[in-house]
């Protein structure tokens, strides 16, 4: 049997958006060094004959100018900057491609999301003594160790006898051209680069899977840390009972300033009370100003006796009015000839105090 401490359930929605918003996901360095590379690749073959047009027009001139360069502290920085020149238009395009293939990789990892508590300085992330303490645990050391060998290993296999055929190569015995061997160098780059993306694409998709693995495992709860989360997400018991309460001494409030308006209140007769109250000038139908059970119901009673508000016994409709309507709410349809009774009797019994009310509301 399980122990309770033990993390033996699955993490919730909510757990996974916490560590995704903290920035802890699944990732691998592996893959943003394949995009890195294939992108290297592709702005390579892209430009590759702007590249060697660059690299033999700077050796040509360099060559041509050998006997007539005179090195001093003013030329110095001349030089320096064509070298910088020549370096950027070979170098900076190549840069500037792994650069963007690194942020999308990142990106695709963290599914676009931004994290900011990662942006927060801490001082913590500077203490070397931490640093030092991450190196030694057995386990995250164990597996860069086994990536790093696998990586090794995996592209060894796939490059060695390239490498061995590459170096078989009659342009290492004859006399060839600039142009054969600038050719014969980008041939075995790509070739050799090829089959490195290859072995990296597959050590990234099993340290991505591994990843992953270990973020879900991480992740895992006990049971009573799934209990906690979903009263949470539900709400304290006991902050809803004390809301409750709350939104019903309000509404007593309200009822309670209602009630002596009220025309009449039909009760069940002990058990319920409804409070009803029509305006012809506002109202499309009788509304129910308050209702109430058991003491509540007593309560509404001693009110409308204190105030003079009529009291008539009417269990069907008290019983219908209280389970259908809420206090605010006009009557249904279905009543409307059982209320219409009511009020009649009502007015016709204390004409004289609605007659008052009519004279004061018309002063």
């Amino acid at each position: 049997m399980a122990d309770q401490g033990e993390k033996t359930e699955k993490p919730t929605g909510r757990r996974i958006a916490e560590a995704w918003a903290k920035g802890q996901f699944p990732k691998t360095m592996e893959i943003q060094t394949v995009f890195v590379l294939l992108s290297g690749l592709l702005v390579l073959s892209l430009m590759s004959h702007r590249i060697v047009r660059v690299l033999s027009t700077a050796i040509v001139e360099t060559l041509g100018q050998i006997g007539r360069l005179t090195v001093t502290p003013s030329s110095i920085g001349a030089y320096l900057l064509t070298f910088l020149q020549w370096l950027g238009a070979c170098a900076i395009p190549v840069m500037a491609a792994a650069s963007v293939a690194a942020i999308i990789a990142g990106a695709l990892q963290s599914r676009f999301h931004l994290s900011l508590d990662r942006l927060e300085w801490r001082w913590t992330r500077l203490n070397p003594a931490m640093n030092i303490q991450q190196l030694f645990q057995p386990i995250p050391s164990l597996m860069r160790t086994l990536v790093g060998g696998m990586k090794f290993l995996v592209i060894l296999g796939l490059t060695v006898l390239v490498i061995k055929r590459l170096l078989e190569h009659p342009i290492f015995y004859s006399a060839t051209s600039f142009g054969e061997v600038v050719l014969f160098m980008t041939e075995s780059v790509r070739s050799v680069a090829t089959r490195v993306l290859v072995g990296l694409a597959i050590i990234a998709a099993a340290d991505y899977g591994y990843q992953y693995w270990k973020h879900q495992k991480d992740l895992m709860m006990t049971k009573e840390e799934v209990k906690e989360e979903a009263k949470s997400a539900e709400g304290n018991p006991q902050v809803k009972g004390e809301i409750r309460k709350r939104r019903m001494a309000i509404l007593r409030q309200n009822w309670i300033r209602e009630i002596p308006r009220a025309d009449v209140v039909v009760t069940n007769p002990t058990h319920l009370a409804v409070a009803l109250r029509y305006d012809r000038k506002t109202m499309r139908a009788p509304r129910i100003v308050a209702k109430g059970a058991r003491l509540n119901a007593l309560r509404i009673r001693e009110i409308a006796q204190q105030f003079q508000v009529p009291i008539v016994e009417n269990k069907p409709v008290a019983q219908l009015l209280f389970k259908h309507c809420k206090i605010g709410q006009e009557v249904p349809p279905q009543v409307y000839s059982a209320v219409a009774e009511i009020l009649a009797y009502v007015y016709r019994v204390n004409r004289f105090r609605y007659y008052l009310e009519g004279q004061k509301a018309t002063a």
